[in-house]
C-alpha cells in the first residue's frame, strides 16, 4: 500500500534533487569566453529564472526526464576527433566535422555560394529565428545558450545547389556537447543539408539550428541522430520561411536514452511549403520525443507532415505536432498523419496532431493510427517460405522506408535504413548482410 503523504513525500524529494540538479550544473559552468559570451550570460541567467520542465507542463508531461538528470555534467572533455574509418562525404559534398571547441572551417575551402557570416551579420541573425517560432524561452534552449561558446554561422547564395553536411559525435562519459548553427539562405538559392549526430555513453548533446529561407529559396534538411543509450539529445530546429520558399525537413533517431527533438517552422507571410518527415524508434527503456510547431503568418500556404514511430521492449514514443492557423492565414492547406507501430504489450505511444484553425477558408487535415505489424501481411510473407522473424523484419523496413527516402542524396554515405533497424553502436558501421 502506498500513502498519500508516501506520495506527497516522495514528489517533493523528487523535486528537490531536480533543483539540486540544476543548481549544480549552474555552478560549474565554464566561464563565459567566446564569439557567444553575452548570450553565455544571458542564457545562465534565464537558467537561473526557468525551472527544469516538469511533468504538470502540458508540452513535458510524457517526458520522463531521469536520462538527463543522472548526466553529471563535465565541462572539461577533450573534444572527439573523427574516426579514420567513417564513411567519406559524398562527391561535392562539403564536410564540416563540429566538436563544440574547435573552428569546423580551419583548413576547409567553402565552394562557391557558401560563406561565413561576418561579425556584425551575425549578430544582427543571431536569435532572430528562435524568437520568431516562439522558442527563445523554452528550457533546452536557454542551457545551449548557457553551454555553447561558438556558433557555425553560413550564408548561402547564387543559383546552383550547395550540398553541406554537418557531422559531430558526443562519446566521452559525462560530456555535454553544446551545438549552435544559424544558415542565411538568400533569396533563390538551394541548400542540400544533411546533419548526422552521433551520441554513446552517458553524454548530452544540446544542439540549436537558426534557418531562414529567402524568398523562393529551396532548402532539403535532413537530420539522422544515432545514439546509444545512455546518452541523451535536446535539438531545437527554428526556421522562418518568406513568401515561395520550400523547405524539406526529414529527421530519423533512434538509440538515445532520451531524445527531445523541436522542429519549428513559420511562415512568415504564408504562400511557402513545408514538409515536415519524421521517423523515432523507442526500445528498452528509451524515450523518444517529437514536437513539431508550425504556424502561417500569411495566407496561400502549405505543410505536408507525416510523423512515423515504432516502440518495442519498455520504450516510449511522444509526438505533438501543433499547427497554427490564424485569421490572416486564408487558403492554408495543411495535412497531417502519424503513423505508429506498438510492438510490445510493455511499450507505449503518445501521439497527438493539434490543429488551430481560426481562417474560415482552409483545407486541413489529421489524422492517428497506433497498430501492431499486420497479421494478414505477416501470414502472406510467411506462406510465400519467409521466416517469422524476417517477415516482420520485413515490413518494419517498408514502414521505415517511406521517410528515410526523403533524406538529402548525401546522407546515403552512412546507410540510414541499415543503421536505423540494426542495433548496436551507433559509431560503428553497419552489420553487412549477404
Amino acid at each position: 500500500m502506498v500513502l498519500a503523504s508516501d506520495t506527497t513525500t516522495g514528489a517533493a524529494d523528487h523535486a528537490t534533487a531536480i533543483e539540486a540538479w540544476s543548481a549544480k550544473l549552474l555552478q560549474e559552468l565554464p566561464p563565459a569566453v567566446g564569439v557567444l559570451a553575452d548570450v553565455q550570460r544571458r542564457g545562465r541567467a534565464a537558467l537561473e529564472a526557468l525551472p527544469l520542465p516538469r511533468r504538470h507542463q502540458e508540452d513535458w508531461r510524457f517526458t520522463d526526464l531521469g536520462g538527463l538528470t543522472a548526466l553529471s555534467p563535465r565541462w572539461d572533455a577533450a573534444p572527439v576527433a573523427p574516426p579514420a574509418d567513417w564513411p567519406p562525404a559524398a562527391p561535392g559534398v562539403t564536410r564540416l566535422w563540429l566538436d563544440g571547441r574547435s573552428d569546423p572551417l580551419a583548413g576547409v575551402e567553402l565552394p562557391p555560394g557558401l560563406r561565413p557570416l561576418a561579425p556584425l551579420e551575425l549578430s544582427q541573425a543571431l536569435g532572430h529565428t528562435l524568437a520568431a517560432v516562439g522558442a527563445e524561452h523554452h528550457w533546452p534552449v536557454a542551457f545551449n545558450h548557457a553551454s555553447a561558446g561558438d556558433c557555425l554561422a553560413l550564408r548561402v547564395s547564387g543559383r546552383e545547389i550547395v550540398q553541406l553536411e554537418l557531422v559531430s559525435a558526443a562519446c566521452n562519459d559525462q560530456a555535454v556537447l553544446p551545438l549552435r548553427v544559424l544558415v542565411v539562405v538568400e533569396e533563390k538559392a538551394q541548400l542540400e543539408l544533411t546533419q548526422v549526430l552521433l551520441g554513446s555513453a552517458a553524454s548530452l548533446t544540446s544542439l540549436i539550428l537558426e534557418l531562414h529561407l529567402g524568398r523562393k529559396a529551396a532548402v532539403n534538411h535532413g537530420l539522422l541522430a544515432l545514439g546509444e543509450a545512455p546518452a541523451s539529445l535536446l535539438a531545437h530546429v527554428a526556421v522562418e520561411q518568406e513568401p515561395q520558399s520550400r523547405y524539406q525537413f526529414t529527421s530519423a533517431s533512434r538509440g538515445w536514452a532520451l531524445s527531445r527533438l523541436e522542429p519549428r517552422i513559420s511562415q512568415v507571410s504564408g504562400a511557402a511549403h513545408t514538409h515536415l518527415a519524421g521517423l523515432q524508434l523507442a526500445e528498452q527503456h528509451q524515450v523518444a520525443d517529437t514536437h513539431a510547431w508550425v504556424r502561417f503568418e500569411g495566407p496561400d500556404g502549405n505543410l505536408e507532415q507525416l510523423h512515423k514511430a515504432i516502440a518495442d521492449d519498455h520504450g516510449r514514443s511522444i509526438f505533438n505536432g501543433a499547427v497554427r492557423v490564424p485569421r490572416a492565414a486564408q487558403r492554408t492547406n495543411a495535412a497531417q498523419l502519424s503513423r505508429n507501430l506498438l510492438l510490445s504489450n510493455l511499450a507505449r505511444i503518445d501521439t497527438k496532431p493539434e490543429l488551430e484553425i481560426v481562417a474560415d477558408d482552409v483545407r486541413c487535415a489529421h489524422g492517428a493510427t497506433v497498430s501492431r505489424l499486420q497479421l494478414d501481411e505477416l501470414f502472406y510473407l510467411q506462406s510465400r517460405g519467409i521466416d517469422a522473424e524476417l517477415a516482420a523484419s520485413l515490413l518494419k523496413r517498408g514502414f521505415c522506408a517511406e521517410v528515410l527516402k526523403g533524406l538529402p542524396a548525401a546522407a546515403a554515405v552512412w546507410e540510414p535504413l541499415a543503421r536505423v533497424l540494426q542495433p548496436g553502436s551507433a559509431l560503428s558501421a553497419p552489420e553487412r548482410r549477404p
